[in-house]
């Protein structure tokens, strides 16, 4: 193996006897370094868009929802069902939250529309979910304000267009709540105080989404005691669907369960095929390289069919020879691999860093586009051009293999 690999070496270099690759080899191995380059990076934006929308919307949604059935979606003997859950295998932590549409007003009688949700801010149901966690880092507290008004913390895209700073009063009108008067339906309009906002990295969530304490929210949308439903928080997100069919099978009816991933699945799905259909298309470039390796192998056996006749002459096998032209088409294939895997890599690294590639948030959900390399998706790409360059160098190695050394040297 050391003789083949000397000789495969050589053959890789130029004419000359030089240090250098010659220039057929440089672009062959230049073909493959860009196809893996390009897959690597498109894979990575790719990963890194699913993990931001995995982030955002863990960060702003549990990974359970437990509701009823029925049209008033209200849960009123909640305290049993929610003691049930916290004692199920895998549940970190549950509690009630209210969720009701709402129209939000500022000084100015500027109006937006948001949803509004109502959350535990004391005892262990504050840790059920992120959104603690995201108040928390903003310097945000849902408890008692200076003005004994109820407070009310909202994304900052939702503060930016209202115009509030904190401390600001903010007329809430709740659309759940409607009441039939003498003069036609009357929502209920209650004022609260803006005590700041948070970011999320999620357009859509920043721009709609408030909070405020459980209790401030029962009695804005008149429900009483009675929850929208309850929230679950599981050390594995990524067991929702079993621990949401569980938590069904131990309440009963007329309990439900949906969980963040079947809520979008749409969203996801429609990102993994986009991502392999990219990587198809991109896996194409890699397959060009490998033509390239292809013509570089014929154009040596070519120039060097006097040297393969002089080698068979003296007694190397056909056998050895095969692996000689295998072994140099193994060599670009692994040095190309090698090179686009190095670029990817850093490429990626260097965008997602520095966060150079800027988008609109309206748009595509975030802000800037997010880049990460999955390891096993970097095994894989090196793994798949490694193999297609080794495929490409069978027919040339063939053909050298089965040159007859007499007719490769007669007219020397």
């Amino acid at each position: 193996m050391r003789l083949e690999w000397r000789i495969s070496r050589r053959y890789l270099a130029s004419r000359r006897g030089t240090r250098f690759l010659s220039l057929i080899t440089l672009i062959a191995i230049g073909g493959v370094s860009v196809g893996v380059m390009a897959l690597i990076i498109v894979t990575a934006v790719m990963n890194g868009l699913q993990g931001e929308l995995r982030r955002g919307i863990l960060g702003v949604n549990p990974h359970i929802f437990v509701l009823t059935y029925g049209e008033g979606m209200r849960m009123l003997d909640w305290r049993t069902p929610l003691d049930s859950v916290r004692r199920m295998e895998g549940v970190e932590a549950a509690g009630p939250f209210i969720q009701t549409e709402i129209g939000l007003r500022n000084r100015a009688g500027y109006s937006e529309g948001a949803v509004l949700r109502g959350i535990e801010t004391e005892g262990p149901a504050s840790r059920s979910t992120d959104i603690p966690s995201i108040l928390r880092r903003a310097g945000i507290s849902l408890g008692p304000t200076r003005s004994g008004l109820p407070p009310l913390a909202a994304g900052q895209g939702l503060a930016s267009h209202l115009g509030l700073i904190p401390g600001d009063t903010v007329t809430v009108v709740s659309f759940t709540n409607i009441r039939m008067t003498p003069m036609g339906p009357s929502p209920k309009m209650e004022y609260f105080e803006f005590v700041g906002g948070f970011r999320t990295g999620m357009f859509e969530y920043d721009s709609k989404f408030s909070y405020t304490s459980r209790e401030a929210a029962q009695e804005l949308s008149g429900l009483g005691e009675a929850v929208s439903g309850l929230e679950v928080r599981l050390r594995d997100p990524e067991n929702a669907a079993p621990a949401g069919n569980r938590i069904e099978r131990a309440l009963g009816l007329p309990y439900r369960t949906d969980n963040w991933m079947d809520m979008n699945a749409s969203l996801f799905n429609a990102l993994k095929l986009e991502k392999l259909a990219l990587g198809l298309i991109l896996l194409l470039i890699v397959i060009v390289a490998a033509f390239n390796i292809v013509s570089t192998l014929v154009m040596v056996v070519t120039d060097k069919t006097r040297e393969i006749g002089i080698l068979k002459s003296m007694g190397m096998t056909s056998r050895r020879i095969l692996h000689l032209f295998m072994m140099q088409g193994l060599v670009i294939g692994m040095v190309g691999a090698l090179i686009g895997g190095a670029g990817g890599v850093l490429v990626s690294w260097v965008t997602d860093h520095f966060k150079l590639i800027r988008i609109p948030g309206e748009v595509y959900f975030v802000s800037y586009l997010p880049v990460k390399v999955d390891p096993w998706d970097l095994a894989g790409i090196l793994f798949c051009t490694v193999v297609i360059s080794f495929l490409a160098t069978v027919y040339p190695a063939w053909q050298a293999a089965r040159l007859d050394p007499v007719e490769a040297i007669r007219h020397e």
